[in-house]
């Protein structure tokens, strides 16, 4: 059984293509963010009856013949992206443009690779696109490794934050979420994050933020007062609209840097050249190379420091995988995040 982006439906079971394929029994996945620009067509593109879904943990059921480090059994999560691990970026820790590189759930003119939200997915380059887990780690805290951990590190790492910096996070999504996490790890002093849903903003007071509702608090003053009116040292957009960068721009400091994490759709940032070099700004954005950094956020994940799972609003069934998305864009229920069992 597959979830489709608006229904629910069978297509035949993945097979081992090449050598170093694995075929994985998912036991988790979820729906991110980023799967509703698919399911609003502000990304189009996408093949009719492509499978959704790029977060998911499981056991190999099937290996390709070349796999040595992996066996069938094995509890494994897998990076959103794959990478084969050797060639110059992989090398680099930019998995995320390894040079044979495939996103899951994106097929397009028949090209690509089919997603996670299904009973079973087939992994190219398994050897190193999958990862075993720590036994310590649950099956919840090992999904978050592949996905919105390591994209919210990175977003702080990209940030350049330094110990005893003031870091802004524009948007308390589950990765911006993660990202006060990424933040807080590399030292910051103070993590303010900012977003208008109660709920949201709570967990990640719990994480160890400060959180500023913009519906009833003025975000800028606040990090004005708190910075002696220079402004934030590093700004962390996760929501990927006009607005937020703009409000990212206000919040930063001259000489700051601005890592935007959040997918843009727009042809254009909002913040101009001009305004960036006035400001002397630094902005990085990029996708997040998820497999480098899972092995270091294991022990992030075990250490006990952050209740991730906190951040988990709804643990439903694949086959309630359409009542998901509706529950997950419409934020019906308090939600925060859908996790689908199998």
């Amino acid at each position: 059984m597959v979830l489709n982006v608006l229904l629910t439906t069978t297509v035949a079971d993945p097979e081992i293509c090449h050598p170093l394929d694995a075929i994985v029994k998912v036991k988790l996945c979820a729906i991110c963010g980023s799967d509703l620009h698919v399911y609003h067509g502000r990304e189009s593109g996408l093949d009719h009856g492509t499978v959704m879904g790029h977060e998911f943990m499981g056991e190999i059921v099937e290996l390709g013949k070349d796999v040595n480090n992996l066996s069938i059994g094995d509890r494994v999560v897998s990076a959103f992206s794959t990478s084969c691990g050797h060639c110059y970026f992989c090398r680099k820790g930019l998995t995320s443009r390894c040079q044979a590189s495939q996103v899951f759930g994106w097929v397009q003119h028949g090209q690509g690779l089919q997603g996670a939200q299904a009973e079973y997915v087939r992994v190219p380059n398994a050897q190193h696109t999958l990862m075993k887990p720590s036994p310590a780690l649950s099956d919840e805290q090992s999904l978050m490794l592949g996905d919105i951990l390591s994209t919210g590190y990175h977003a702080a790492k990209s940030a350049a934050i330094k110990p005893g910096g003031i870091c802004a996070i524009v948007g308390c999504g589950p990765v911006g979420m993660m990202a006060a996490v990424g933040a807080l790890e590399q030292g910051a002093e103070s993590v303010f994050i900012i977003d208008r849903i109660p709920e949201r903003l709570a967990i990640a007071e719990r994480f160890g933020a400060t959180p500023i509702n913009f519906d009833t608090t003025d975000a800028i003053q606040v990090i004005n007062d708190s910075t002696d009116g220079r402004g934030a040292d590093a700004v962390i957009e996760m929501v990927g609209s006009p607005q937020a960068s703009s409000l990212a721009f206000d919040l930063v400091r001259p000489g700051g840097i601005i890592s935007i994490a959040g997918v843009h759709n727009e042809p254009h940032f909002t913040i101009s050249p001009t305004q960036a070099y006035d400001k002397n700004l630094t902005i990085v954005s990029g996708r997040c190379p998820a497999r480098a950094y899972m092995e270091t956020l294991k022990d992030v994940a075990k250490s006990g420091r952050y209740d991730l799972s906190a951040i988990i609003s709804h643990r439903i069934t694949l086959q309630e995988g359409c009542e998901g998305y509706d529950m997950f864009e419409n934020r019906r229920d308090n939600c925060t995040k859908v996790v689908l069992s199998i």
